[in-house]
């Protein structure tokens, strides 16, 4: 045997990562990778089960992500600190990219394969997901009826209940828009936050006005950031319809919704639209 041959079948290694641990690794007390790798358990012998599991997992991951990167821009625009808000908001688009990419593992799932453990989580439904939930309340989608539905878990119940309460993540944009000289109505600087967010005119005419100005302006680079936000958002939404379609058709949700035609309903639901409405008459 060669030097060459040695080299390659006995690797030189740094002895620091040799040496034994005194209990768990330093990496999993900081990352928790066994508890993660111990969430996983299908109650199937499916074998696209554990496939499905690990997506919704990840995607859960990914939610509090998001959810947390929001609050951050939040809390940045009431400072009126546009470049921290700007790099919060950057960041969960790298995550609602990351999150798109996330169905690929169960995005081609015939019926028969879904149907092999389909009835294994009974009235278990992604849209019963409280982190996801924060997402749509802070995206301006707030519903009584949804918050009320979490009742049965007090302290996820009232996590959510303080985001139903809250601003969403528009009106703390709209609030800094208007400090920094734009006239936002005052109709929607005062309105009742726990009301889902309709379009108002007198905001398609702020965006008017931003979008009509210098291209390179700071308020046109927000708006545009906030417009990636709202088409990843809508993307994820109708993969979502996508993936249903293909794996289960026009079959009843398995938490007693019609399945498709609701998710197609929420789908089509607009994220910040105003910006929307604007590129129509600018």
């Amino acid at each position: 045997m060669n030097d060459r041959t040695t080299a390659l079948a006995d690797p030189l290694t740094d002895d620091t990562l040799t040496q034994p641990f005194t209990g768990p690794s330093p990496y999993d007390n900081y990352v928790h990778a066994s508890a993660l790798n111990s969430m996983q358990q299908p109650l199937t012998e499916a074998p696209d089960e554990m496939g499905f599991l690990v997506t919704t997992q990840v995607m859960e991951l990914w939610f509090t992500l998001i959810v947390h990167e929001w609050r951050t821009a939040q809390v940045a625009f009431a400072k009126d600190d546009l470049p921290a808000a700007m790099d919060a908001l950057i960041r969960s688009r790298r995550a609602l990219t990351a999150l798109n990419g996330a169905w690929a593992p169960i995005a081609a799932l015939t019926p028969a394969q879904f149907d092999g453990f389909r009835a294994a989580f009974g009235k278990a439904s992604g849209f019963q997901s409280a982190m996801y939930r924060h997402m749509e309340f802070l995206l301006g989608d707030k519903s009584a009826g949804l918050l009320r539905a979490h009742r049965g878990d007090p302290a996820v119940h009232q996590a959510l209940s303080e985001t139903y309460r809250e601003p969403t993540l528009y009106d703390e944009v709209l609030a800094f828009l208007h400090r920094q000289g734009l006239h936002v109505p005052l109709r929607v600087r005062e309105r009742d936050v726990t009301d889902p967010y309709t379009s108002d005119p007198g905001v398609v005419d702020v965006w008017r006005e931003i979008y009509a100005g210098p291209q390179h302006h700071p308020h046109l680079a927000l708006g545009e950031l906030l417009t990636d936000i709202a088409e990843l958002i809508t993307r994820w939404r109708f993969e979502h319809v996508l993936v249903v379609r293909r794996a289960m058709g026009s079959k009843p949700g398995s938490a007693g919704s019609s399945g498709l035609a609701w998710l197609e309903q929420r789908a089509a639901r607009p994220v910040f639209p105003e910006l929307w409405e604007v590129r129509g008459g600018i």
